[in-house]
C-alpha cells in the first residue's frame, strides 16, 4: 500500500517521541517480573475424570498444527499429535513431557478470580429498520494502526491506534464519540438494542440472527485504542449496583428499568470494539489464537502472565457451587482480563452457555503446565514450595 508522506511523516513524529527527544531506541533491559511461577507436582493438582482429562487435552491439541512452529512447543506438540484418545496415555504422555508451575499472585496467594464467557446470539438485520438501528462496524477506513514491535523489539504487542488530522496523528475517537457520530467504517450488520452490541464488544464474537433465518457470525478485529472500562463499575461506582451484585443480567436489568441513561452507561467504557464476519461453522468462535474455541476447555488469560497456547490445569467451581477441575487451554485473550491468577472459561453458545457466563465470579487456581527444559517465560519469577 502507498502511504502518503504526510501519513508517514506524522507516524515517524510519534515513535520519535516515544524514543526520546534525542530519537534514541529505548535500552534493552531484562524485563521486570510480573508473575510468580511456583514449582509444583503433579500430585498437587485435584484429580479429574477421564472425560475431562480427554477432552482438555484435545481442547489443547487442536492447535498443536500452530503451536509446532514455536520452538517452546515443537517437540511436545509433535508427540502429542500421536497420542490416542485413552485417559491413560495422555497421562502417562503429560507426565513425562511436562513440568507444573502453581500461578501465584501478590503475597504468594494462589487463589484468583475465574469468570466465563460465551458466544451470543442477538436479534438483527443486515439492513437498518426502525427496531434494528444499531451499526455493527467493520474496522474503520481512516483508522491508523502502528505496531512499535516493528521499530522496537522490546514493545513487542504495543500498537498506536489513531487518526491523521493533517500531519498530526491524534487518538482515535472514544466510543461516546463513535456512538453520538459514527464512524467512517463499512456496517456489518444491525443490532435492535445498544446493550446488545456491548456485551457482544465484551464477549469478542457473536452471531446475529437474521429475519430470513440465517445467522451471521461476526469476531473482533480491532479496537480503538482506549482502555477498557467495566460498565459494571460504573454501576458500583453511582450506587447503582453493588460490587457482589454486578452480573450481565443485572446489567441488562438495569439498563431496561433506566433506558435514558444508557448512553451513559455505555459512554464510561471508552473501548470499542470493531468487527469482521466469519463462516458459519458448528465449530466454536476463534480466539487470539486462531483456533476454534471448545466449550468448557477454552480460556482467556492475561498473556503478559500466561504465554498464548498454553496447557493448564484450573480449580475452581460454577455458579451454583458444583466443583470445576480439569486441564483447559489458553486460546483467547480479553481486555477485561488481567491479573496473574486469572482466567475467563469459554461455555459455548446461546442463552445457556451465557446464563452459566453471565454468573460466574468464581475464585480458582491455575497451574501452568510447561514443556520440561524449555525456558520459560522472562515475565516469571519462579520459586519453590
Amino acid at each position: 500500500m502507498k502511504v502518503s508522506k504526510s501519513r508517514l511523516g506524522a507516524t515517524l513524529s510519534i515513535l520519535a517521541l516515544l524514543a526520546g527527544c534525542n530519537g534514541s531506541a529505548p535500552e534493552k533491559s531484562k524485563p521486570h517480573p510480573i508473575a510468580t511461577y511456583t514449582h509444583a507436582t503433579w500430585q498437587d493438582l485435584p484429580s479429574v475424570s477421564e472425560a475431562d482429562l480427554v477432552a482438555g487435552f484435545n481442547a489443547w491439541r487442536s492447535a498443536c498444527e500452530r503451536l509446532k512452529r514455536d520452538p517452546v512447543w515443537a517437540n511436545t506438540c509433535s508427540g502429542a499429535l500421536a497420542v490416542p484418545n485413552d485417559a491413560r496415555q495422555i497421562r502417562d504422555f503429560l507426565g513425562n513431557t511436562l513440568e507444573v508451575y502453581s500461578l501465584r499472585s501478590a503475597g504468594n496467594n494462589a487463589n484468583g478470580l475465574i469468570t466465563g464467557y460465551y458466544e451470543p446470539v442477538y436479534p438483527g438485520s443486515l439492513t437498518r429498520t426502525a427496531k434494528a438501528s444499531v451499526p455493527v462496524y467493520g474496522v474503520p477506513d481512516d483508522m491508523i494502526v502502528v505496531a512499535l514491535d516493528s521499530l522496537y523489539p522490546e514493545l513487542k504487542g504495543k500498537r498506536l491506534r489513531g487518526r491523521i488530522e493533517g500531519h498530526t496523528l491524534k487518538p482515535y475517537d472514544s466510543a461516546e464519540v463513535i456512538q453520538r457520530d459514527g464512524v467512517k467504517a463499512p456496517v456489518l450488520a444491525w443490532l435492535t438494542d445498544p446493550m446488545d452490541l456491548q456485551f457482544l464488544q465484551i464477549q469478542g464474537s457473536g452471531r446475529i440472527q437474521l429475519e430470513n433465518g440465517r445467522q451471521l457470525r461476526v469476531g473482533y478485529a480491532d479496537q480503538n485504542g482506549h482502555p477498557y472500562r467495566p460498565v459494571g463499575r460504573w454501576l458500583v461506582e453511582q450506587g447503582q449496583l453493588k460490587k457482589e451484585e454486578v452480573t450481565m443480567g443485572a446489567i441488562h436489568a438495569w439498563a431496561e428499568a433506566n433506558p435514558t441513561r444508557v448512553p451513559e452507561l455505555l459512554a464510561s467504557n471508552p473501548s470499542y470494539v470493531f468487527f469482521s464476519t466469519r463462516p458459519d461453522s458448528n465449530e466454536g468462535p476463534r480466539g487470539s489464537l486462531n483456533v476454534p474455541l471448545t466449550a468448557g476447555y477454552s480460556v482467556a488469560i492475561d498473556r503478559k502472565v500466561i504465554p498464548l497456547g498454553s496447557l493448564l490445569w484450573l480449580s475452581t467451581t460454577r455458579p451454583d457451587g458444583s466443583p470445576v477441575a480439569r486441564p483447559v487451554a489458553a486460546q483467547d485473550t480479553g481486555g477485561a482480563i488481567a491479573g496473574e491468577v486469572r482466567a475467563d472459561l469459554f461455555w459455548g453458545t446461546g442463552a445457556a452457555a451465557g446464563q452459566l457466563a453471565g454468573d460466574m465470579k468464581q475464585q480458582g487456581q491455575i497451574w501452568l503446565l510447561w514443556p520440561k527444559g524449555a525456558p520459560l517465560p522472562a515475565v516469571a519469577e519462579v520459586t519453590d514450595q
